[in-house]
């Protein structure tokens, strides 16, 4: 049987690499070329004060050997040390300057990434987890900027400083440099190599990075479960498990990033040698004209030569590490957003007209659709309701409403008007929503209702407050914070917290999800009297799990499977007897036991 075939060895640097990097230099650095073109300049006289300091360095050394004159030696002193103070203002200038222009980009990319997270569709965050989106906007840009403000600009002072002391010892002693460079190819295949090994390895690190974030991610929010169910040993084994795969993949890239070190220093001690041994030789054959201090300078430059390119070898595998991180951070931007606005949007529209579905398809994957040709029609100012059993697509049609999904066929209109012919921010701007997963912040309960409508008044949020039957708890906690998703409030509280958001929105239609689910009754009550005066006059669509919250509603539509298989007042659907009826009698039994 034939052995396998080795992939062949891509390029170094592929075609998606440079395009990242062209496009990070366009849109985050090309503005700031004056700096960087300062940063450059900088870096050059640091090269120039390397190769002056061996100039220096071989005429001090004569005037130890030949002339001993002190005061030569102390004038040969005091410009060494003078060119080394100037070196160090200039390596302080460079980094102040680097870490600000790279902190500028990292500013602006996070802004883009959040600006661009911002205008995507609710469908790519139900498919992302929020670790990866968290590692994207934090942690690796983080780990980008820190290499762009330091590894980049020591890298080219790295590299500076070898053209710079390459090109004196050249004119000094060209055939002792180019035997003394004869390990060059031996360095580059080197470097290939583990660059390459590097990427592939980063790639994987980077991978299960955003597993194990995702995975403490899912143990925090989680806690309340995992206390109950004793189940702290077996997240505990679950997390170490990530830890130690990433610690894995972590040292692997490691121990192949530590590679390039020892084959510099290899090749080191074998140019060394090169040079002391025909160094030596120049020195003592007459046919050379080469003395002892030219010899000890020339080793002294190869010497600020092979530290730089130690250097220049860690930086080129973090380099590799880094074009990881970047495409990833630049994956974010394909991801491209459907829902926007079409050309010729329009922003007004009767809010209180019929709101109608015509034959409308969706579905969340190709081999499940959910609606094929459903029609409803929810009547301007009144209150309809959806029920049915879970799955069936109730709060489906409410984000179709809103545009956080786009109907795949058929038409939503509002009056005559389809709601994909209005500007998105008009469209939504014209919904309340109320429902059972509230999102609260750790912030006071006043900042919370306050979240919706920032400018408005003291005044406008105390009412707003007081008609959600929340003031009393505001005026008990002040501005304590509510912890994090409102840990130290009950489900009541948080309810009406939504309410008075919606309250203090005030907008024409009203969107209720599931609001008075998983309440006991004394709290549902309250919740119910704080609805009924935020419903007053508005078109309201409620979707309901309790059948007895919506018996007064004018219109209730029952759906299955995602068809609409009932429609009608509830007196009405209880006479025809099919399943609306079955689900009431089903609930008002289960109530009975209770």
């Amino acid at each position: 049987m034939a052995k396998p075939t080795k992939p062949k060895r891509g390029p170094l640097y592929s075609e998606t690499d440079r395009d990242n990097i062209r496009w990070f230099w366009r849109r985050y650095m090309r503005d700031k070329v004056k700096w960087v073109a300062l940063i450059l300049v900088m870096l050059v006289l640091q090269g120039l004060i390397y190769q002056q300091f061996l100039a220096n360095t071989e005429t001090g050394l004569r005037v130890i050997f030949e002339s001993g004159s002190i005061s030569d030696l102390l004038w040969i002193c005091g410009v060494v040390f003078g060119l080394f103070m100037a070196r160090g203002l200039l390596a302080y200038l460079v980094s102040i300057v680097t870490v600000r222009i790279s902190n500028e980009a990292i500013y602006e990319m996070r802004a883009d990434l959040i600006a661009h997270l911002m205008a995507l569709d609710l469908a790519y965050f139900e498919r992302t987890k929020s670790g990866e989106i968290l590692q994207k906007v934090v942690t690796q840009t983080q780990a980008l900027g820190l290499f762009v403000s330091l590894s980049v600009s020591n890298a080219v002072r790295d590299a500076i400083t070898v053209v710079i002391v390459a090109g004196y010892l050249i004119w000094k002693n060209p055939l002792l440099f180019l035997s003394a460079v004869v390990v060059l190819p031996f360095i580059i295949w080197m470097m290939n190599v583990i660059s390459e090994k590097v990427k592939q390895g980063q790639a994987e690190a980077e991978e299960a990075l955003g597993h194990y974030m995702n995975g403490i991610e899912e143990t925090v929010h989680g806690m309340r479960t995992v206390k109950i169910a004793s189940q702290e040993e077996m997240e505990t084994g679950r997390l170490l498990g990530s830890t130690e795969k990433l610690r894995s993949l972590v040292a692997r890239v490691q121990r192949v990033q530590a590679l390039a070190m020892p084959s510099i220093d290899f090749s080191s001690a074998f140019v060394y040698v090169l040079v002391i041994g025909g160094g030596g030789y120049m020195v003592l054959s007459p046919a050379f004209d080469v003395d002892g201090a030219a010899i000890i300078t020339f080793l002294l430059g190869m010497v600020m030569i092979f530290d730089p390119a130690r250097l220049l070898a860690q930086f080129f595998g973090g380099l590799q590490a880094n074009l990881v991180l970047l495409d990833r951070i630049r994956s974010l931007y394909k991801e491209v957003p459907t829902i926007q606005d079409k050309e010729g949007a329009v922003e007004e529209f009767d809010t209180g007209a019929d709101i109608v579905l015509r034959d409308v398809g969706f579905s969340y994957s190709a081999d499940q659709p959910l609606f094929d040709g459903l029609n409803m029609t929810f009547e301007g100012g009144r209150m309809s309701a959806i029920v049915g059993a879970t799955g069936s697509g109730k709060t489906t049609i409410l984000s179709l409403l809103s545009r956080l999904y786009d109907v795949e066929a058929g038409q939503i209109t509002i009056g005559d008007q389809p709601i994909d012919g209005l500007k998105v921010s008009a469209l939504r701007n014209a919904f309340s929503v109320v429902a059972q997963d509230i999102v609260i912040f750790n912030a006071s309960i006043w900042d919370n209702i306050r979240y919706v409508n920032p400018d408005a008044s003291d005044a406008e949020v105390w009412q707003a407050a007081e008609d959600a039957e929340i003031a009393d708890v505001i005026r008990k906690r002040g501005n304590d914070p509510v912890g994090p998703k409102g840990a130290q409030l009950s489900g009541g509280q948080k309810q009406r917290i939504a309410i008075a958001r919606a309250f203090l929105r005030d907008a024409p239609i009203l969107l209720l999800d599931e609001a008075t689910s998983a309440l006991d009754q004394a709290t549902e009550e309250r919740i119910k009297r704080a609805l009924a005066r935020l419903t007053k006059g508005k078109t309201t669509i409620v979707v309901a799990h309790r059948l007895s919250s919506i018996s007064d509603a004018d219109q209730i539509f029952v759906l299955e499977g995602g068809k609409l298989v009932e429609a009608g007042k509830h007196d009405d659907l209880l006479k025809d007897d099919k399943l609306y009826a079955q689900l009431y009698q089903a609930q008002k039994q289960g109530y009975v036991k209770g």
